[in-house]
């Protein structure tokens, strides 16, 4: 699996990022003038401009041993979207891409601190810990990073799953966005992510995200995810600037085209 590559800081990209996303719809028109539109999802492309300067020689190396592993334009390669939350149906977690432990309750329709109505209350029946994860398909290298905003009536300990890392967060009365970065499973090519909740209690949560670096940012809601499964280079030449040692710059150009 080709893998776009994380900078040693583990981020995936530097500022600024340059994000594109068009759809397309098809317009049929009848004989009397009427037109019909219907969306075409196998018409929308979303595109990345990377723009990179003060690489490390080891960064460099990296990016051209990609390069070379894509053949430029010709082969597809797993991309994690910089600027996207890579969680799918982040604000529905009674979808069924999540997957709930069997005595845990998941219930919308409470109040979040956005200001709106989109966070979910996690109650657990059982007498031992129930968690709530997603899993995507994205390499187990990666350095990655877990946040959620989260409250409870009463402290209880919750714990931030990545893959077969944990850490042990405790929640209040006020909503308190968490987080937890790790590096995963060099040999795998999927990870887990997800919350777990103590026996015998409950608690409010919303805003799940997922990003390829070591600490959050502002929460995006999602639907189909940030993980891009057949992204390809716009160009089959890399042009890169040195201007002295340890010293580079350069730009890609992604595109993603649900067609391809």
């Amino acid at each position: 699996m080709v893998v776009y590559p994380q900078l040693a800081t583990g981020a995936l990209s530097q500022f600024p990022i340059r994000k594109q996303h068009r759809k397309r719809t098809v317009v049929n028109t009848a004989a009397d003038g009427a037109t019909i539109k219907l969306s075409d999802p196998n018409g929308e492309t979303t595109q990345w401009q990377l723009s990179y300067a003060e690489l490390s020689d080891a960064e460099l190396a990296a990016l051209e041993q990609f390069f070379a592993a894509a053949e430029g334009t010709l082969n597809g390669f797993v991309f994690l979207d910089p600027a996207g939350n890579l969680l799918a149906w982040s604000n529905q977690l009674d979808n069924p891409v999540w997957t709930p432990g069997p005595f845990l309750g998941v219930a919308g329709g409470v109040s979040d601190p956005a200001g709106g109505m989109q966070a979910w209350r996690l109650t657990n029946s059982g007498a031992g810990s129930q968690d709530l994860s997603q899993m995507i398909e994205a390499p187990g290298s990666y350095l990655y990073c877990l946040s959620a905003y989260v409250r409870s009536v009463q402290a209880v300990t919750t714990t931030m799953l990545i893959g077969s890392g944990r850490a042990d967060r405790v929640t209040s009365s006020q909503w308190t966005r968490l987080s937890f970065a790790v590096s995963g499973d060099p040999t795998a090519s999927s990870v887990s992510f997800g919350l777990e909740v103590p026996p015998a209690s409950s608690m409010d949560v919303y805003g799940l995200q997922v990003e390829p670096q070591g600490a959050p940012s502002a929460y995006k809601a999602t639907s189909t995810g940030g993980v891009y499964q057949d992204a390809r280079l716009a160009e089959d030449v890399l042009t890169i600037t040195t201007t002295g040692p340890g010293r580079h710059a350069c730009t890609v150009n992604i595109i993603h085209a649900n067609h391809l």
